[in-house]
Parts: C-alpha cells; sequence; structure tokens
C-alpha cells in the first residue's frame, strides 16, 4: 500500500446519534423507509444498509419503538443470530409512505455537508506531494521529452490547473492518465451528503473504485479492525475523464423529478482526485464558456450548486483540472481566461530520435522484425511529403497496418518498403475534391 494512503485521516465512527450531525426526524424517516423499500427487519441488517454502526441503528430502532412507528415481532431469527425481529406498525408504514412522497432516497445515512468539508481538507489533493520518481514510474511506457516531467511534476504536486496543448496524436490523453496513476493514493467517498434536508448522492460505481482497507498497525496492542465511518466508501482517489460530450449542464447537481433526489455533479464527484477535460474545443459549448463556468472553483477552492427551490450553496471545490486541447490556447481563450489556468505545457511531437525509439519498442511488442531497407525508405521517402512532422501515434498505427496487411496476406510478420507504403497510404487522406 502507498505510503501517501496511510497519511490520509479516517472519518471516525460515529458512537452516538448526535455525533452523526444529521437530524434525528431525517433519521428515523430514512430507517423507516429502508424497512418498508428493503423489507429488512433485523438491526445488523438495517445496520448494513444504512451504514450506522449497530449499536447507533438499535438506538433508532428504540425511537421508533417509543413513538409507535416500529414494533417487535416477538420471534427470535434463527437464521440471523437469534436477533429481535422488528416490522413497521400501520403508523409506521403511513410515515414511510409520507417520507417517500417527499424523496424516494433510502439506505445509506448521509454525511452532512458541514462534515464532509472537513473529511476533504483532511484527504486534500493539495496535500499530495510527488517525487520525480513516482511521476517517472506511471509514465515509464511513454516516451517524453526530457524537460516535460520538469514541468508537469510542480504542476501536479501543486493540485492546481494545468492546460495540456499541441498537435493531436502525441499523447496528451496518456500523459493525462499517467497523472492519475502516479497519485496512486486512497481516500473517503461519502455515499451521500445531506444540505438542508436534501440528501445528494456522491458515490458512484462507474466513477468510485473500492480500495482494499488500510492494514491496522501489526504492533498495536488492542486489534479492533479498521473502523470509520461507514457512510463512506474507502477509494482510489477518483478520475473523471470527459471529452467532446462535455456540457455545462453536466456541472450542476442533477435532480431526478421522479424520486425527488439529486446526484452530484461530476466535478463533486471527483473531489479528491483528477477531473480531465479531453479535446477542449471539440464541445458544443465554446471552451471560454465552460473555462469560464471553472473560474470561481479554480481560484477559491469552492463551487456554488443549486437546489430546484432556486437556493444556491457551496461545496469544496478539491479536483486537479486537466484541460487538453489541440489548439493553440489564443485561439480558444481571452487573456484573462488563460491567467487562471496555472501551468500551461506544451506537448509536441517527437523529434527523429524519439520517433524511432517509439516505433523499435511498438516493432519488438508486436513481434515484427526491423529492417533498415524499410526504415530509411519510410524516413527518406515517406516523411519529406509531410514536412518530416513526426507525431507519437505514427509508429503503432503503421505497425498495426502492416501486421493486418501480413495476416490478410498469409505472409509471416515483415517490414518491407511495399508494406511500408500500404500501410502510410492509410495513415493520411489525400486531399481532393470528390464530385457528388
Amino acid at each position: 500500500m502507498n505510503m501517501m494512503a496511510a497519511n490520509v485521516i479516517a472519518p471516525n465512527q460515529p458512537r452516538t446519534l448526535e455525533d452523526t450531525g444529521l437530524n434525528p426526524v431525517m433519521m428515523r424517516d430514512l430507517l423507516l423507509k429502508t424497512m418498508f423499500r428493503s423489507n429488512t427487519d433485523t438491526a445488523s441488517a438495517l445496520s448494513k444498509l444504512l451504514c450506522l454502526p449497530i449499536t447507533l441503528t438499535q438506538d433508532l430502532i428504540d425511537m421508533c419503538r417509543k413513538q409507535g412507528l416500529v414494533e417487535a415481532m416477538g420471534t427470535l431469527h434463527a437464521n440471523s443470530g437469534g436477533e429481535m425481529g422488528f416490522q413497521l406498525s400501520d403508523t409506521g408504514k403511513a410515515r414511510a409512505l409520507d417520507a417517500l412522497g417527499q424523496s424516494e432516497y433510502f439506505g445509506a445515512m448521509p454525511v452532512p455537508l458541514t462534515m464532509y468539508r472537513e473529511q476533504v481538507k483532511r484527504q486534500s489533493i493539495r496535500n499530495i506531494q510527488l517525487s520525480r520518481q513516482q511521476l517517472l514510474g506511471a509514465m515509464g511506457h511513454l516516451v517524453l521529452p526530457p524537460t516535460l516531467i520538469d514541468q508537469l511534476g510542480p504542476a501536479v504536486s501543486s493540485g492546481r490547473s494545468i492546460l495540456m496543448y499541441g498537435p493531436p496524436g502525441n499523447g496528451k490523453s496518456s500523459i493525462s492518465n499517467g497523472i492519475r496513476d502516479a497519485i496512486g493514493d486512497n481516500i473517503y467517498i461519502p455515499r451521500a451528503v445531506e444540505y438542508a434536508g436534501q440528501v445528494i448522492t456522491v458515490f458512484d460505481p462507474i466513477v468510485h473504485t473500492p480500495a482494499p482497507l488500510p492494514e491496522e498497525d501489526p504492533m498495536a496492542l488492542r486489534k479492533r479492525g479498521v473502523q470509520f465511518d461507514n457512510r463512506y466508501v474507502y477509494c482510489e482517489r477518483p478520475t473523471v475523464i470527459t471529452g467532446g460530450e462535455l456540457s455545462l449542464d453536466m456541472l450542476d447537481l442533477k435532480y431526478n423529478a421522479t424520486a425527488r433526489t439529486y446526484t452530484a455533479p461530476l466535478q463533486l464527484k471527483s473531489s479528491g482526485g483528477v477531473f480531465i477535460v479531453d479535446d477542449l474545443g471539440r464541445q458544443a459549448e465554446p471552451p471560454q464558456k465552460l473555462v469560464n463556468r471553472w473560474i470561481v472553483p479554480l481560484e477559491e477552492n469552492r463551487d456554488i450548486l443549486s437546489l430546484q427551490s432556486g437556493e444556491k450553496f457551496e461545496v469544496p471545490f478539491d479536483t486537479l483540472v486537466i484541460f487538453s486541447t489541440n489548439f493553440h490556447p489564443n485561439e480558444i481563450f481571452d487573456k484573462a481566461a488563460l491567467r487562471r489556468i496555472f501551468f500551461k505545457i506544451k506537448i509536441d511531437g517527437p523529434d527523429q530520435a524519439g520517433f524511432l525509439k517509439i516505433f523499435q519498442m511498438v516493432a519488438k511488442k508486436r513481434n515484427i522484425p526491423l529492417d533498415e531497407k524499410a526504415l530509411l525508405h519510410l524516413l527518406k521517402v515517406k516523411y519529406p511529403t509531410i514536412d518530416n512532422i513526426y507525431a507519437n501515434y505514427q509508429p503503432i498505427f503503421l505497425i498495426d497496418q502492416i501486421i493486418s496487411i501480413c495476416e490478410f496476406e498469409g505472409i509471416p510478420y515483415q517490414m518491407t518498403p511495399e508494406l511500408i507504403d500500404r500501410a502510410w497510404s492509410n495513415m493520411f487522406v489525400r486531399e481532393e475534391t470528390i464530385v457528388h
């Protein structure tokens, strides 16, 4: 396990109902809705669904029994360790239905937004200090200019925004993914957060990957098992990758009118992690408009969201934002927007030596023997036709084309000037007018 993971302070397990920070009526209603919807009737099974310690779940059941909403079934469950079973009374069912009419959300107790803010500070992406070795280790499979790590290291360690720009096909997306892999530690993601009585679901299995729980100190005198607030899930730092499909409304709270529940927007789901905006300039929204939406979050580490009622509220913004574009920044941003993006890094294509190094690596990996005559033909005949402009994607493209041709012709994998010509013809489209 990465040592940095051990430095993230876990959220404390609540010892009393007050420790949850939630309104007792909200907790009561969530218990009733969960019993009604899941047909669960023992304290241990309910504690798993509500993500509360069993003692607190029992306290909640006892509170509801006093109010006449839950009643003991008077029988012990043989299949659940002789536990007492509970059921909703008629009044409890009516209350559960009424609560479901206001919001269909049931299950895991949410974390109050104020408490979540504190946890975000404890596990902030800005607390990370990456070493040169960590960054090189995550990008060892890429052939990069020697100065690139010099620029990327301080940018990633600062947790500030990064703009990568340059011609297409030179690994901007691969570098973004390498940054994500280099960070490599784990944090605590809330299943849901609560603000003004509204529940906003945050944990998303598409974005969040649960991690093995941190190990206990082997020198500890008393082994208690790993204990933290189960309203959180221990996960790898999240990464959200969006491309041409990104639109401004994806950065707003999502409200489901049928279930009357909210889902966190992408940037809140990526808290403590990385948000990659790939192919900036290909979205329906102009890049300037997209970046304008990020100005307050990027400068002030906070974002503003709106409820259905129109009420606005602040949430933490703790995300390393990486913008990646094939356009020159001056073409898509004004000076004010560019000033707010902290690091601007140009990702250029390789020189001839770098190209040959990548070509050799790919050929070896694909079991294609290198041929001097074919390589000379490629460098002396083919590349001058495109002004000797090399790109990182070209070796993979050409070698995969050669493999396809060899397999079609039923010949052993090989490299010849003729095969180079056939592969090259698929890499570019000839400029011509097609008559309709």
